[in-house]
């Protein structure tokens, strides 16, 4: 792997063990200081990928776009505690070469020079200060608002019928008898009638009398259909709500 644009692709690649467990982001290459040759990797790990765990790439290969390494990940998050600040002195080196020594066979023999970053030679400008090493430039991010709408329900609406009882008047014509007295003289027509009775007699004469009543009966009958009916009545609302986003300082407007 010394071709320089497989170096330059292994940055920011995911790593992974020789069983193809993920280690994390590569973020640093160092390279021998006599041959030039790439010799350690920087793998970020720990919690939230805070650390970086300096790794052999002796034997390892790309897997698909993963680089594995030929190297165990605990042996990897094991490794001695080095900074990584862009070059290895010989003690560092050597503590490494101690650590990995089973697995890098006749080149662990200690007798390698000092190593050194090899962001200077693929173009990479700047590192990372924040935290793991990922690439040359950083990604500003923004929320955005996704409105839509959903259907829920907001209430009940109940057809009841119930009964009350109201008064209502009306008017309706009747009739009654009522008695008068009719007198009439005695004629040839009446006379005979007249005197067919004793001359003089107690009679009493008896009329029946007859007079309508209101009577009131009740019948139920439908008046009219009633139903409950829904209609979609569209109106605006205005929705707020905060949302964050990423602003980049830009050193070259400092005006101090």
């Amino acid at each position: 792997m010394t071709n320089p644009q497989d170096l330059q692709n292994m940055i920011g690649r995911t790593a992974v063990d020789v069983e193809g467990n993920k280690l994390g982001k590569v973020g640093q290459i160092y390279l021998d200081d006599t041959t030039g040759e790439p010799e350690w990797v920087t793998v970020s790990t720990g919690l939230l990928g805070t650390k970086e765990s300096f790794a052999p790439l002796y034997g390892s290969s790309w897997d698909g776009d993963n680089l594995r390494l030929a190297v165990p990940k605990n042996l990897v998050k094991d490794a001695p505690n080095m900074d990584a600040d862009g070059h290895l002195d010989d003690s560092e080196n050597d503590a490494l070469f101690a650590h990995y020594q089973g697995y890098l066979g006749t080149v662990a023999g200690g007798t390698q020079g000092n190593t050194e970053i090899i962001g200077s030679q693929t173009g990479v400008v700047g590192r990372d200060t924040s935290g793991p090493v990922t690439d040359d430039a950083m990604t500003r991010s923004e929320e955005r608002l996704n409105v839509g709408t959903q259907r829920v329900e907001t209430g009940r609406a109940r057809l009841r019928k119930y009964i009350v009882t109201e008064n209502v008047s009306t008017t309706v014509p009747v009739s009654r008898e009522e008695v008068r007295v009719e007198r009439e003289p005695i004629t040839d027509a009446n006379r005979d009638q007249a005197l067919s009775g004793p001359d003089l007699s107690e009679e009493e004469h008896e009329v029946t009398l007859h007079a309508e009543q209101p009577v009131v009966t009740k019948e139920t009958v439908p008046v009219e259909r009633v139903r409950l009916a829904t209609e979609t009545v569209t109106e605006n609302q205005t929705v707020s709500e905060q949302v964050r986003k990423e602003q980049i300082e830009d050193p070259t407007t400092d005006t101090r």
